[in-house]
């Protein structure tokens, strides 16, 4: 008995010792401090490049070379906002943004609130996964339909039977996958004159096809399920690590909470941000260069870059499809589940085994299941795969309100409600979201 209790505590001793909030010099001298602190904000920021993502940025690169650069530097500083505030919500409160919605808001609310993100995370699930079975045969030519249902499956196992610890640490491993895009960059002449002007003095057109595009990257950039994802993990770590608590109960340890979240969603979001232009860089010099201008599925981008940038390209650009997507259908599905699950009062969380929380493994399941189905349907994965993230983009607008709303009270968040410089960005993220929708809505009217 007594060697049990040893074990236990030197189990959690280990994990303490692990804390990114909890520093050791024995540690820090084998890893980089900066590996430690990444997490919860390095993996949304990864999933965010999911192969909706790529099909949106490929589309615009390639319909408008390099004009529409500028959405992505103009992003990044709104994205890292609203990010860092839903993590502040997680870590602050102790629980996710349903949670919060469901203790301080009236249940139609929180009802809506959860079908519209349940609604647009199913979509983009089922366009990701068509989109995983399209880049494979692309690579193994043959029937997409057995690939479909792989991926679907090894996601939900891996969400279900996997240790939350190991868990996490695939998810941050297939980060890497990003890096292919770096790599097809490389093969491609870019006009770097022209890349800079649209950076730094864009043009903007007030047309339906511009304004749809500029939204549908908004949309697939600023993103619903980040919000919640990132303030679920920041939840399920305080479970992980036995010293932490939430900083309304430990508002001494907030300093350095925050500054790990600080750090951890710059970093997350600006790789998420250089991996889109990256990719809507290499799209603009080869495919629009060369008079490609339409690009519906991220697929068809990697096969058309094939006979102009090579198969060098081609291959590295299908594989990070692949590998986003595997990291991308995980963090959707279980975005929803998080959501539905605080607003039933469900015991929700990766840390639970499946027998502990049945409801949220079954949700998680379930949104896969949708999503496949989809694929299997008369519904047309070109069109899901590129309105996923325009509805992406007009369901953020009420989520983002709501968020800022209650992260600036102080009856909900105490000494730690968001104020000063990061509540203005998150206002203004907000209010660039709306004018984007009502543009293309004027626009397309």
């Amino acid at each position: 008995m007594q060697d049990g209790r040893d074990k236990q505590e030197a189990e959690q001793d280990r994990a303490e010792l692990d804390d990114p909030e909890w520093p050791s010099p024995a540690i820090e001298r084998f890893r980089p401090r900066l590996f430690r602190v990444l997490g919860p904000g390095l993996i949304t920021g990864a999933s965010d490049d999911d192969p909706s993502g790529i099909a949106t940025y490929s589309q615009a690169g390639a319909q408008f070379g390099y004009q529409l650069s500028w959405t992505l530097l103009f992003s990044y500083p709104l994205m890292a906002a609203i990010q860092m505030i839903s993590a502040r919500v997680g870590r602050t409160t102790g629980h996710g943004i349903a949670g919060v919605l469901r203790m301080h808001y009236p249940n139609w609310l929180l009802q809506l609130v959860v079908l519209l993100l349940l609604t647009a995370n199913t979509i983009n699930l089922g366009a990701d996964l068509g989109a995983m079975a399209d880049a494979v045969t692309l690579l193994a030519p043959g029937p997409r339909w057995p690939y479909i249902l792989l991926f679907a499956g090894l996601c939900v196992y891996l969400q279900i039977f996997l240790q939350y610890s190991r868990y996490v640490a695939v998810l941050k491993w297939l980060t890497l996958a990003l890096f292919t895009y770096f790599a097809a960059l490389v093969t491609v002449h870019v006009d770097w004159g022209a890349l800079a002007a649209s950076l730094f003095w864009p043009q903007i057109t007030f047309s339906a096809d511009y304004l749809t595009t500029v939204v549908a990257v908004f949309g697939t950039t600023i993103s619903p399920y980040l919000f919640f994802w990132q303030a679920a993990e920041e939840v399920e770590e305080i479970g992980a690590y036995a010293h932490r608590k939430d900083l309304l109960d430990a508002p001494e340890q907030g300093q350095v909470a925050l500054h790990r979240i600080e750090i951890d969603t710059l970093v997350g979001m600006g790789v998420s941000n250089i991996v889109a232009l990256a990719i809507m860089v290499t799209t603009a010099a080869a495919l629009h260069a060369h008079g490609i201008t339409e690009i519906q599925t991220s697929a068809q981008a990697a096969e058309a870059l094939r006979p102009i940038a090579g198969q060098f390209a081609f291959a590295v650009f299908a594989l990070g499809i692949i590998g986003t997507g595997l990291l991308a259908v995980p963090v959707l599905a279980g975005s929803a589940a998080y959501a539905l699950g605080e607003a039933r009062r469900w015991p929700t969380g990766y840390s639970r085994r499946w027998n502990e929380a049945k409801a949220f493994y079954g949700t998680v399941g379930l949104a896969t299941l949708v999503g496949m189905a989809m694929n299997f349907t008369g519904i047309d994965p070109i069109k899901a795969l590129f309105w996923s993230a325009v509805i992406n983009g007009v369901t953020a607008v009420p989520v983002m309100a709501i968020i800022m709303l209650f992260s600036t009270r102080q009856d909900v968040m105490g000494r730690f409600a968001v104020a000063g410089v990061l509540k203005w960005l998150g206002w203004v993220s907000t209010g660039v979201m709306a004018l984007a929708t009502c543009a293309m809505v004027a626009a397309a009217v």
